[in-house]
């Protein structure tokens, strides 16, 4: 193997067949996009971040493999949380065997769950609420609305979270995105924690929820985004399911049928890394063909599904993709 790729070498030698081989082609359809000019849009859903995906996703964003994101709210808070809190994280591998006296003992401490994972609420949800807040509270003061993820990017390069760092720089992915200004959608940040910290200034009448651009702004954002960069395809890179998937892919139908822009292309690429059970009419289960029925991919679109964890085939097509 050629010492200089070691990853993509061993990916193209010994991933042959099933989802192996489907990793495979997938990660070279990917490539094919980029190589063509086209723009790629990658979906977060799950825990990507407390599973540190920033660690390589970082490095796409970077290297512009990727053009636009679309994730949770959780995602979007979580890799800040990581920045700033990593040591008091705490990892709980024998996680299945929990009883429920067990994770109230978690609750009691402080540490809020994910999987094998553990998220300090004192030092990770209230370290940033301060912070947060203030740019909130500023932005209002000024008359000034902005999505979710701008106030992030707002927060990350002020400086004020530097003393509290625990990790290097390069492994947020949200600050590698803050430093490009990349355009990001979060459809529903109002199911994440620092959407219910907000909601609850809003109800103590602290804050106005204006103050909040919407998710109806955040699709005509999506659109707008759409419209101006779909000359040359824009693919779709679905990590896990749920409304980060959803929200996006749906903007082409929107495009097309409801606004009659008839010129409006499909996505160009089509991948999902899913362990979710395949059902027609389930959006995160549904196999890519059954998106063509609701004018979200053509006949001709490439299109991809890899039935695994994506924790662990993420980085590996992550990690093609760079040459590693």
């Amino acid at each position: 193997m050629d010492s200089n790729a070691p990853v993509t070498d061993f990916i193209t030698r010994y991933f042959r067949h099933f989802n192996a081989a489907a990793l495979v082609d997938a990660a070279k359809g990917y490539q094919d996009q980029l190589d063509q000019g086209a723009k790629m849009l990658v979906s977060l859903a799950g825990a990507m971040s407390t599973a540190e995906l920033g660690r390589i996703f970082a490095e796409m964003i970077r290297q512009d493999k990727v053009h636009i994101i679309s994730c949770t709210g959780a995602n979007l808070e979580e890799d800040i949380m990581n920045l700033v809190a990593h040591s008091h994280y705490r990892r709980v591998p024998e996680y299945r065997d929990l009883t429920p006296k067990d994770e109230w003992a978690l609750l009691e401490k402080g540490l809020n769950r994910v999987t094998d994972t553990c998220i300090p609420e004192e030092e990770a949800f209230r370290r940033l609420q301060e912070h947060i807040f203030k740019i909130w509270k500023d932005a209002e003061a000024a008359g000034e609305r902005y999505f979710p993820h701008e106030f992030m990017y707002k927060l990350l390069l002020s400086g004020v979270l530097e003393p509290h760092y625990e990790i290097d720089l390069k492994d947020s992915w949200m600050y590698a995105a803050a430093e490009k200004n990349l355009p990001l959608v979060c459809p529903g940040w109002e199911d994440s924690t620092m959407g219910n910290i907000f909601a609850s200034y809003v109800v103590k009448g602290e804050l106005k929820a204006s103050t909040m651009k919407s998710g109806i702004e955040y699709m005509t954002y999506l659109a707008d985004w759409y419209t101006d960069n779909s000359d040359k395809g824009i693919g779709f890179f679905q990590i896990g399911g749920g409304i980060a998937g959803d929200f996006p892919i749906c903007v082409v139908p929107m495009l097309y049928q409801d606004l009659e822009r008839t010129e409006t292309p499909f996505w160009s690429y089509f991948c999902q890394i899913s362990d979710s059970t395949t059902s027609y009419g389930s959006y995160s289960g549904a196999v890519p063909n059954e998106k063509i029925t609701w004018g979200k991919l053509g006949i001709d679109t490439p299109k991809f599904i890899v039935e695994s964890d994506a924790t662990i085939v993420a980085p590996l097509i992550f990690a093609y993709l760079l040459n590693m």
